[in-house]
């Protein structure tokens, strides 16, 4: 490798790193507790979900439900479940029947399948929804925090692709080096290189695909303005992320409709469907259709996405794209990336896999960080430049590494004082701003390593314990009545507080912790 090209590389794998290193940590960081988005959610409400990856129940029982608070009459009727939680998303349109009284407009809200109970979206706002919403910082007004963390993305492939290179001609050497005794920057690196390279594939795809679905809006503007006239609208229609449309036609439907027996036939014509959503166009009238869509279990079909469109009137099947033989390159393009970048398409075993892949991001980060400290704490550096290089790490650790003694006390605080919007973002901003400015005036890395461990070891012992006190979900009892979903949440905070005890007991070593001292 020329020396020119490899400084170039080289230096842009630096820049590039250090420059996104904290927005990429609390991406990762927050985006691995995101895979356990729908435990954490029922944990925090003590509850257990029994029908899993689709729609529960009796559709027909919910509609029922609906029609007691709402005239129904000409209107659009969504029902989804995209997570596996209790609760069903549910969407009513305003009515198309002219006749109608107009001050009904839209509905949205939340509908329990077990108490019928109607909730709003800051009512059922949960910790899992505030970690999922953290790693696309969208707690940053929109669109601002979800561009910035598409740009993250995107300069991590910067980085991935010159640390890559910057490698490649000792890649397979180096994977297989790892001197925890040497001296501290020899430590760093070979932690950075090793741990970077084995996560290199999980952090190229969570790269591409979080850079395409965060920055997609400005990656298809040349196309909306160009090919559809500033139309974004007919730009959606053709990628099908609308819902065709079917003419009102003031005639009564004769009968009562029932969508539990269209849907009977749909799975039994298609074994092993998920069904995810149901839409009702036209409710009431003689052009009333239901469009039923989902997918195929993953064990049958990696992207199996399929629909059909029932004309009510006489149960005829208008429109269907059949999941294991109608999939189309668009198809194929979307769900594709939805499953790599959730990781959905391989159980639990494949979330877990993914969660500690991200855990291992975070320490590749955290040793980029520390490199870039230690490679330019030189004599030959002026002081005035150590100290302000010295300052912006002891930030950028500060940062980071408060984050797990923070979303421990979180998950405590929800649990005792329960889950709501206010307090999950006062219990955790003003903690996280708390510790942080007290690790920043420490000034001292190997202190705020070494008490984020053991505050964050502590504290995630405590949750299993407190859902154990305030809900009777002992981890024994979760097992016993079958509760996965509390007792996953339990045994990974459990696991997480045992690593970090042992790390903070038997692998720092406070001789070799002071030289990181900043005063």
């Amino acid at each position: 490798m020329k020396r020119r090209i490899y400084n170039i590389m080289f230096h842009t794998h630096t820049v590039s790193g250090i420059v996104i290193s904290v927005a990429l940590y609390v991406i990762f960081f927050a985006g691995s507790f995101s895979f356990f988005r729908d435990e954490i959610a029922n944990w925090e409400r003590g509850e257990h979900v029994e029908v899993l990856d689709q729609l529960p129940g009796d559709i027909d029982s919910y509609i029922s439900h609906i029609k007691e608070d709402h005239n129904l009459q000409g209107r659009e009727i969504s029902l989804s479940h995209y997570y596996n939680e209790r609760n069903l998303n549910v969407y009513v349109s305003a009515s198309k029947d002219s006749a109608l009284n107009k001050k009904e407009e839209t509905a949205s809200f939340y509908l329990d399948t077990k108490n019928l109970e109607h909730s709003t979206y800051q009512e059922n706002y949960g910790l899992g929804e505030f970690l999922y919403r953290l790693h696309f910082l969208d707690q940053i007004p929109y669109p601002y925090g979800r561009y910035l963390s598409g740009f993250v993305a995107l300069f991590f492939l910067f980085a991935i692709f010159t640390g890559i290179y910057v490698h490649w001609d000792k890649i397979i050497s180096n994977f297989y080096v790892f001197r925890p005794w040497a001296k501290l920057k020899t430590l760093w690196t070979d932690t950075h290189t090793a741990l970077g390279l084995i996560g290199f594939p999980f952090q190229f795809v969570y790269a591409v695909t979080g850079a395409f679905f965060l920055l997609k809006g400005i990656l298809i503007l040349p196309t909306v303005m160009t090919l559809y006239g500033g139309d974004q609208n007919a730009l959606f229609e053709d990628l099908e992320y609308s819902h065709p449309e079917f003419e009102y036609t003031y005639k009564p439907l004769n009968g009562t409709p029932s969508i539990n027996q269209l849907i009977d036939q749909t799975l039994a014509d298609w074994p092993n469907y998920n069904l995810s959503e149901v839409h009702i166009f036209n409710y009431g009238d003689a052009n009333m259709h239901v469009a039923l869509s989902g997918q195929l279990d993953y064990k049958d079909k990696f992207s199996g996405y399929g629909y059909r469109i029932y004309r009510l009137e006489d149960e005829k099947i208008v429109d269907e794209r059949i999941p294991k033989e109608n999939n189309r390159y668009l198809d194929g393009v979307k769900n594709v990336l939805f499953r790599l970048h959730l990781s959905n398409y391989g159980g639990f075993g494949l979330r877990l896999v993914s969660f500690w892949l991200g855990i291992v991001s975070c320490i590749v980060i955290l040793s980029g960080i520390m490199i870039w400290l230690v490679a330019r704490d030189k004599k030959h550096i002026p002081e005035k430049r150590r100290k302000f290089n010295a300052a912006v790490a002891n930030i950028y650790m500060a940062i980071c590494l408060s984050m797990l003694p923070v979303t421990a006390f979180t998950f405590i605080v929800v649990k005792i004082y329960g889950a709501d919007k206010g307090p999950i973002f006062k219990s955790y901003f003003l903690s996280w701003l708390v510790l942080t400015c007290f690790f920043i005036f420490r000034k001292n890395i190997a202190y705020t390593n070494k008490w984020c461990l053991a505050s964050g070891g502590i504290l995630s012992l405590f949750i299993p314990l407190t859902n154990g006190l305030m809900s009777g979900y002992w981890p024994w009892v979760s097992y016993a009545k079958g509760y996965h979903e509390i007792l996953i949440v339990d045994l990974l905070f459990f696991t997480i507080g045992l690593l970090s005890l042992w790390v903070f007991f038997f692998k720092l070593d406070s001789k070799e912790n002071q030289r990181e001292s900043l005063t």
